[in-house]
């Protein structure tokens, strides 16, 4: 991955409000579960639920090489 597509990955998640970051991480694709309850995205603080989409999508690109 360029250094241009991480950037770009992360300013899309930057700019995502709570609803649109639990979409995001329903919808990624990943060789492991991730299988949340729905009160745990409502609970984890914006930060930490934007690291856990940035690691959910750099996982997925790498499973795309």
């Amino acid at each position: 991955m360029s250094a241009r597509q991480l950037e770009s990955i992360a300013t899309r998640i930057a700019a995502m409000d709570r609803p649109q970051l639990i979409e995001s991480l329903r919808g990624t694709k990943c060789s492991f579960d991730l299988d949340f309850t729905d009160e745990f995205p409502r609970s984890v603080s914006l930060e930490r639920l934007r690291h856990i989409l940035m690691a959910a999508a750099l996982h997925e690109s790498r499973l795309q090489v």
